[in-house]
């Protein structure tokens, strides 16, 4: 059941109606119904996957009050890496098991020693590198004691399995969801309309821009043998503004009803095609995700301190395994290299904390400049996208050595019966709103909202990819 999708616009609804007029007279029960609504959201995808939920669950609920009640370190330290390898260990056998065995049988055959590797049958779990890292940091925080354990069940389940932030994230933090979990909501209706102007905003961004996208994308990325110089270059920027209405339009949606019901959760996305470096760039995109690496991994390795050398391996390991979490594929290491060496100048000069403002511009010479490095950044961002979206690495480095070699410039017609100009006037409408609304978390709030959603929802009956259904590409990490 897609964000997207008519099911639910049906199942929303029918919960929010619930919540606020049958379910609304105690926490509790505010709590239980949104656990019965979750897992049902999820036993939409596999019903069978249901249960390895649960038990990733109660297993961080169970250890982490164990960690808490026993006061000896060797006991605590046993249940606290008992999660800790558990959890790995089911993120290991479903998402890199096959990456792993396959990659040693490819590794053999290369000395001329024949293999035959025994592979899992299995699909991927929806959503199994979220809730696994919402289980982690809570785990980890209680360990070093940075938080208590949580003694009520379903307040912790909730926590976890809260629909909206279920299968894509944000990757939230108990000190940050669990606080307002553990609260009776009441309704507050200026919250609820800016929850559902980030809603329509997400919506728009996902079935306009980002699908819309898609299906240039593709038709770029699946001939690229047969692409001219200028399609390879706008398949590029293409799957860029895919990816980037895919993944922040979901987590606006997911922002958006979670307001609805009364909560917030952590923003994800801030703008990131404004950056003026990949450092900002980092700042803003995926900002649970960066924020979570830096904060139980980048800083455990000792982050910004010690020699030089130290702080280049920390921060090749934390992009590298990033990559990593996105998939098992030597594309998603490619990309996660690729960004490392794109940060590398900035931290060797002390520049990686250069632009913690959004970018402002005026009429004189320093705008110019930024404009220039905003563009830099896009561009290079986009070159390490060209390394996440091919099937191999060896497609992605023939993909980008056709741009520079084959010198046509010519506009051509692709294969799903469309000119290039027909999206690249989307894009740059879409890069206009969001340029002129870079302050506010979505552009449909403000003076004139009422004509500015009319507007939104014209958009998205009217310009709106359906033929071609596409699922979140998050979904599938």
């Amino acid at each position: 059941m897609f964000f997207n999708s008519l099911a639910f616009a049906i199942f929303l609804p029918i919960v929010f109606l619930l919540y606020w007029f049958v379910f609304n007279k105690t926490k509790s029960s505010q709590n239980l119904l949104l656990i019965l609504a979750s897992y049902y959201f999820y036993s939409c995808w596999d019903w069978r996957f249901l249960f390895l939920l649960v038990f990733s669950t109660f297993l961080d609920y169970y250890t982490g009050i164990q960690i808490e009640k026993n006061k000896n370190e060797k006991i605590r330290k046993f249940w606290f890496w008992l999660s800790i390898g558990i959890n790995l260990g089911f993120l290991g056998v479903f998402k890199y098991y096959n990456f792993f065995a396959s990659s040693f049988a490819t590794l053999l055959s290369d000395f001329g020693l024949k293999s035959s590797p025994f592979l899992l049958d299995v699909v991927l779990p929806v959503g199994i590198s979220f809730y696994t890292f919402h289980g982690l940091s809570y785990v980890i925080d209680i360990y070093y004691k940075r938080i208590k354990a949580e003694y009520n069940f379903v307040d912790y389940s909730l926590f976890v399995s809260y629909f909206p932030l279920l299968v894509a994230g944000p990757i939230e933090r108990a000190t940050h969801l669990l606080p307002q979990v553990k609260v009776k909501r009441t309704f507050d209706y200026e919250k609820a309309k800016q929850g559902a102007y980030q809603f329509i905003w997400g919506l728009v961004k996902k079935v306009v821009i980002a699908d819309t996208c898609a299906t240039y994308a593709n038709a770029i990325f699946d001939n690229y043998t047969h692409m001219n110089s200028w399609s390879l270059i706008l398949g590029a920027v293409y799957f860029a503004f895919q990816i980037y209405g895919d993944f922040s339009g979901y987590s606006d949606m997911a922002l958006g009803m979670s307001k609805l019901f009364g909560m917030d959760l952590l923003r994800n996305f801030n703008y990131p095609y404004f950056s003026r470096d990949i450092a900002e760039f980092w700042r803003r995109w995926h900002i649970s995700l960066s924020s979570w690496f830096r904060d139980y991994l980048y800083i455990p390795l000792g982050g910004s301190k010690g020699s030089k050398m130290k702080q280049v391996r920390n921060v090749f390991i934390i992009f590298v395994v990033s990559g990593f979490w996105h998939g098992a594929n030597w594309t998603y290491l490619a990309w996660g290299f690729i960004n490392a060496l794109y940060f590398l100048p900035l931290l060797l000069l002390n520049k990686n904390r250069s632009n913690m403002e959004m970018v402002q511009l005026q009429w004189n010479f320093a705008s110019a400049k930024e404009i220039l490095h905003i563009f830099y950044t896009f561009v290079l961002a986009c070159l390490a996208w060209i390394f996440f979206r091919a099937k191999s690495i060896t497609d992605a480095f023939l993909y980008i050595k056709r741009i520079f070699t084959d010198g046509s410039f010519s506009s051509q017609y692709l294969s799903n019966e469309r000119y290039n100009y027909e999206l690249l006037l989307m894009i740059i409408l879409f890069i206009v709103v969001e340029w002129n609304n870079r302050f506010k978390e979505e552009p449909l709030s403000g003076k004139n909202s009422w004509l500015k959603v009319a507007l939104a929802i014209a958009a998205i009956v009217a310009l709106g990819t359906y033929s071609d259904y596409k699922e979140f590409i998050y979904f599938q990490f």
